[in-house]
């Protein structure tokens, strides 16, 4: 058994990759640096370059699946530039994997790759401090995030084409003590100085990265198609968020909230990350037959701060 795994050596990526070898998977991964490549038994690496539209098809030899969890990270500035790369190595990546597998089939190529997971983000979603999201919902937030969730996940139902089955996870705030949301979170309050963030109503759809790889594993064991949330089965507002971190670090909350403003001015138009509200369902994952480690933010924490 062997997938390719693009972004394998990020936070997602580097989870599934472990996760996939305790199940005897062997794992191929794509990357952008010549440097970064290695050659294992069961981890190989090879280099592609979508300004150059150039990558190694021998990437593809003898997979079954491919998880696409290549991603610039969204939290930054976001500039016209950042914009860019946020949008490319999303929406264009998954492009040159549809093309170049596509062209292979027209040569009469032999085509192992039956299925196509890719990241999304509950970030297409649009914001509201009411609404329960699921998978139904028929319609994309209109901001940036939400214009590049629906092409991200366009190109993605490409692959339907080309008869290789098709699954999109739409990733909640993934918390792991080394990386993503929490140690930025953690790091004010651990200097005394945390608060919610603008009104801290806003819902957060959070996720630990032990259900996040698991529910990876689950889609590919099981071969379900479609659309599914990536998230904890119980979101939580900014504010109890905060509260909870702060808890377990044993540190008081006696800042008054940062008000949106400020986070506008700090962040730019990236605030909307942390100001905007989805409040999503894991029912269909459950339904589907997968059980969550950690489903209540109490013990997510505490497990990754323990």
């Amino acid at each position: 058994m062997k997938v390719l795994i693009t972004g394998a050596t990020g936070l997602v990526g580097t989870a599934l990759t472990e996760l996939c070898h305790n199940n005897g998977i062997d794992v191929n991964y794509l990357t952008t640096s010549k440097d970064k490549i290695q050659s294992k038994n069961n981890y190989q690496g090879f280099y592609w370059n979508t300004k150059t539209d150039e990558i190694d098809e021998a990437c593809f030899e003898d997979v079954d699946t491919i998880f696409h969890l290549a991603g610039a990270t969204i939290a930054q500035r976001w500039s016209v530039e950042n914009k860019k790369a946020i949008f490319e190595s999303r929406v264009v990546t998954t492009r040159l994997l549809y093309n170049t597998l596509s062209r292979k089939r027209k040569k009469g190529e032999n085509i192992t790759v039956k299925h196509f997971i890719t990241a999304s983000a509950v970030g297409g979603y649009p914001s509201s401090f009411t609404k329960l999201y699921d998978e139904s919902y028929p319609e994309y937030a209109s901001g940036f995030l939400g214009q590049v969730v629906e092409q991200w996940e366009t190109a993605a139902l490409e692959f339907q084409k080309i008869d290789v089955m098709t699954s999109r996870v739409r990733t909640g705030v993934i918390l792991d003590k080394e990386a993503g949301a929490l140690p930025k979170l953690m790091k004010p309050i651990s200097y005394g100085v945390g608060a919610p963030l603008g009104t801290g109503k806003q819902w957060q759809s959070w996720i630990h990265i032990d259900d996040m790889a698991g529910i990876y594993y689950h889609i590919y064991k099981n071969k379900l198609s479609g659309v599914y949330n990536g998230v904890a089965p119980s979101p939580v507002t900014n504010k109890k968020f905060t509260e909870v971190v702060a808890d377990e670090l044993g540190k008081p909350l006696i800042l008054p909230k940062v008000p949106a403003f400020a986070l506008k001015l700090m962040l730019g138009d990236m605030a909307a990350v942390v100001l905007e509200s989805q409040k999503v369902s894991a029912r269909k994952i459950q339904e589907d037959g997968y059980r969550f480690k950690y489903s209540d933010i109490d013990s997510a924490v505490a497990n990754l701060l323990a």
